[in-house]
This record gives C-alpha cells, structure tokens and sequence, in this order.
C-alpha cells in the first residue's frame, strides 16, 4: 500500500478536494469530505477513500491541515469597502503600474456544433452573472486602499458576428479578443462573442480577467453553461442551488485567517525554506534581458509518445512518486544543467480550494507554490526525485498562504526585469477540459494560441489518452522558436535518459540527441593540420 503522503498527493495532482470538518454537534466528531469534478471520482478512488479514512484523518491531524471549524461567514455588503484578496491586491497593483494589458486575460474558446437557440444561451449567461458576484464586481481605489465594487446588476451583451463563408477568420478575431484588455474599473470583467459559421456552427468567444476568475472557474462556467442552457430551451427555471457564499466573503475571510496562530506556524516555514534563496534563474537566452519585463509571449505543444508516458507512469509507481514529481524533478534536471545553477526555484499552481463553501465558486482562488531543489555535489536522479517528493509534500501542508504574502514577508529587493522568487513555471494539468454534451449541441474547447508569456518559460503538461502534451509558454523577449523547440528535445532526451538508468546523475544524464552529439563531437577524430605559427585564440576565432 502506498504511503498516505502520496495518496493524498496524487489525490491533490488529481483536483480532488480534502478537508477535514470538526462538527462538536455530530455524534461522528471528525469528518472526512471529498468532492470532484463530475466524473473524476472513480470508484476506485471513491474505494481508497473509505478504506484508508482513519489513516486520512491521522494524517491531516498530525501536520495541522485540519480546517477551521467555523464555515465561511457571509459578510454585510451594507458595509461598503470590502477588500480585495491577497491575489486580487497583487494583479490591482500591477494594473495601477503597467496600465491595462492582456497579460492577464483568461481567453476561451468553444466550438459549438448543432442546433443552438441563442435566446437561452444569453439567458444562461445573465443568470451566471446574477449568480457569481465577483463578475458584477470592478475595483477602485478608496483613500487610497483598493476596495471591490459589487455592482446589483451588470449587463453582459451577447454580440454575434457572421462569418458564414469566412470561417478561416476565426482564429484571428480569437486572438484579438485575447489581445483586448480590460478595464478594472468598470464591470462585468467578463466579456462573449458569438461566432456564427453556419445555421449549426457557432463560436463562442469568452474572455475573463485573472482578477474575477482562474483555471477551475472555466470549468464552472461551462458546466454552469451547459446546465442553465439545458433547462432555459425547455423555459424552466434555473435548478442550480444558491451559492452558500460569494468571493468577496472569501476575501474578507483570508484576510482575517491569515492573522492567527495557524498563519503564523505555516508563514515560518516558508520564510525557512525560501531563506537565502537565488533572486534570478540565468538561463541562457538569446537576448539580454529587458530592463522592465514586457509579458510578450508565444507557445508551442510538443507531445510525448504515449509509449514513453506510460513508462514515466510505471517508473513514478516503482519509487513511490507522482507523476507529477517525476516530471518535475526532470525539468529540474533540464534547468540546472542549462543554467549551471545547484539552487533551482520553480512555481507551480495549485487550485486552493480546500473548502466546501468555495468549490462552486468562480474566482480567483488559484495560489502559487515555490518549490526549491537542491543539486550540489552531482545527485543521482533517484536521489534528486525523493528530494522533490518531500519538497512537494512539505509545501502542500503549507499551500493555504498566499504567494504575495510570502514575497512581502520575505522582503526581496524588487526587480522590473524580472518576477520575484522564480521566473519559470511548471504544472501538471490531470484534468483537460473535455466534450461536452448538450440537447441538439455539443461543445469542445479550441486552443487559443498564447500572446503574453507572464514568466520567462512556463512548462503545462497535459495527460490525454495519446500521451502527455508539454505547452511551453515563452517570453519572446528572452527566446526565440528554435531555442524551444531544441529545448523541448533536450528534455524528452532526458526523460529517456531516465528511464533507462534513474541511478545516474544529474550530469550523467544524456541530453544532447545523436544527431546533436555527432555534430559537436564529429568522428571523436581531426584531419586539420596543425599550424604552428597560430595562436590559440586564432585557432578558436577560425573555429568560431
């Protein structure tokens, strides 16, 4: 039986939602709850669960994740200047800096195809809107605090654009919409656009900012879309259940939570582990940095063979990590030998929603973890991938504090050029948004390509049912298309490497492919004659 620390982290790669609830009035005493996107609780997860439910329960004990005992409080919005979240205040103070932008656009795009009556579309977006506050919220500045401003009644227009004959013009309008920015003072944060190609081909546009909404939020969107939509055709009323609060509770809420004891203990660890830490990842780029980074970015999709992903599954199962780690630990790899450097900080996301009342919420709840690898002195692989367990374990015990949070307590000397603490990102995304079903409908979600990039390199890999998918998301400042693309190869060649001999070491490890090492190393012979009246740095420059 695996250790309950990887359970619970593998369950946690996988989106399912623990926590622990005291309730002094049940006869039960502690509770174990889980919930899932539809679909995504097997039963043999559902098996696991209450087989392993007093081991659960122990564990979340002995390292202090129990949650708080009180639910999350409504609060009075006769009050008046509620504040933003730690994360709102970080993307509210970027705005008042660079201006309005796109870098924190959440785009969307979904091809709907079928018989669509438009009428119950907009009514289910209205209704949406009614429900979710936070998209009938803008933000002002008040005495010079900023403060959400929760509008009664916000109208979201539903422009539809005709493009019957012209459906090669899709992908462009796409991207425009994802190039628009918002303006933070005025509501809603959310803007459509309906796409027409035939009478049963349609486009829907959507487009929210980072600020109201993140990754989990699409997926409530379009399940909220989908279920409104069924019922407003057959002109019944909405069956969603009201939601138990709104994101403005939740704000209120982490502000006061982040004040206690509980805040204090996991705080420390994270002044502890990051103490000391590098401010900048040098890779090698192929252009000086810019002095105020710009977020202009690209990407680009490289699959890995399914072969090769079920392998990386059977290796992650025999050393007792998740997949997750294993990757992780490898682009770990893929960096220190390119940047030279031992200390290695990456972030990667995390969904933060650990309590019952904010799983249906749409918001912006998502918190960065800064996980740090340690390679001095030439590791084994095995070696390095048990240090990125514990690392991984150890920062979800703790991932209830807010990024910002821990770069202002840490005090770091603030740099335009580039983001604090890490400037490279890598996530594992279990849970790719799939198709979905409607009367006389179905919907599939199409990839908007990337035009903002809001660190140096962001590596997404995605399981589908063909193998894992690595997104690599790039400043095109610092990279050009080539550079990732051969870096992509150099880490398929790691993993390949990995599979073959995990007992090597990070050094050992082969990065360069045949073709790459041929063209270095040539024969491993020369024919040149040697000329005796050169110097050396003649010799090189001829070279060069």
């Amino acid at each position: 039986m695996k250790p309950i620390e990887e359970f619970l982290s593998e369950l946690g790669n996988l989106d399912i939602k623990l926590w622990v609830e005291d309730n002094p009035n049940s006869s039960q005493g502690v509770k174990l709850r889980c919930n899932a996107p539809s679909g995504r609780l097997t039963p043999e997860i559902r098996a696991n669960l209450s087989d392993r439910k007093a081991e659960i329960i122990s564990f979340f004990q002995r390292v202090n994740l129990t949650s708080e005992v009180e639910s999350i409080p409504t609060v009075a919005r006769d009050n008046g200047n509620l504040p933003l979240s730690w994360s709102q205040q970080r993307l509210w103070f970027l705005y008042q800096m660079e201006g309005a932008s796109a870098t924190y656009n959440m785009p969307a795009a979904v091809q709907m195809t079928g018989v669509l009556d438009i009428s119950a579309l907009e009514q289910a977006l209205q209704e949406i809107i009614r429900r979710h506050e936070v998209l009938r919220t803008s933000f002002a500045k008040v005495d010079g605090h900023a403060v959400q401003v929760i509008h009664p009644h916000a109208n979201l227009t539903l422009p539809i654009v005709d493009l019957q004959g012209c459906s090669d013009q899709v992908k462009q309008l796409a991207i425009l919409d994802a190039e628009k920015p918002f303006d933070l003072t005025q509501a809603p944060l959310m803007r459509v656009t309906l796409l027409k190609l035939s009478e049963q081909s349609h486009v829907l546009l959507m487009n929210m900012h980072h600020i109201v909404a993140d990754g989990w939020s699409i997926g409530i969107l379009i399940q909220e879309i989908s279920t409104l939509y069924t019922v407003f055709i057959q002109s019944k009323p909405s069956p969603l259940p009201a939601l138990p609060i709104q994101y403005a509770d939740f704000a209120v809420w982490q502000r006061q939570w982040l004040q206690g004891e509980v805040f204090s203990q996991k705080i420390n660890y994270w002044q502890k582990q990051l103490a000391d830490a590098p401010p900048l990842l040098e890779l090698p780029t192929d252009r000086p940095r810019p002095a105020i980074q710009t977020f202009r970015g690209s990407s680009r999709d490289f699959p890995l063979p399914l072969e090769l992903t079920e392998q990386l599954n059977r290796l992650s199962q025999k050393f007792g990590v998740t997949l997750f780690m294993t990757l992780e630990a490898a682009f770990v790899t893929l960096l220190h030998r390119y940047s030279g450097q031992t200390d290695i900080l990456i972030g990667s996301p995390i969904a933060n929603r650990d309590r019952p009342e904010i799983d249906t919420l749409i918001g912006f709840f998502i918190n960065t973890l800064v996980l740090r690898s340690r390679l001095e002195n030439n590791p084994p692989f095995i070696e390095l991938l048990q240090q990125v367990k514990q690392v991984a374990l150890d920062a979800y015990a703790h991932q209830e504090v807010p990024f910002e949070q821990i770069v202002d307590i840490l005090q770091l000397k603030r740099n335009l050029s580039h983001t604090p603490l890490f400037q490279v990102m890598f996530a594992l995304q279990n849970a790719p948004m799939g198709n979905l079903e409607l009367p006389g409908l179905q919907l599939s979600q199409l990839p908007i390509e990337a035009i903002t990039s809001k660190f140096d390199l962001t590596l997404s890999m995605t399981e589908t049912p063909q193998g894992l998918i690595g997104n690599w998301e790039y400043n095109t400042d610092l990279f050009d298309s080539e550079t990732i693309t051969r870096m992509a190869g150099h880490f398929q060649n790691l993993l390949t490497a990995i599979l073959a001999n995990p007992q090597q070491t990070v050094q050992e490890l082969a990065l360069l492919s045949n073709a790459e090492r041929q063209q270095i190393l040539g024969d491993g012979y020369s024919t040149a004659e040697y000329i005796v009246n050169q110097c050396l740095h003649q010799r090189f420059e001829e070279q060069a």
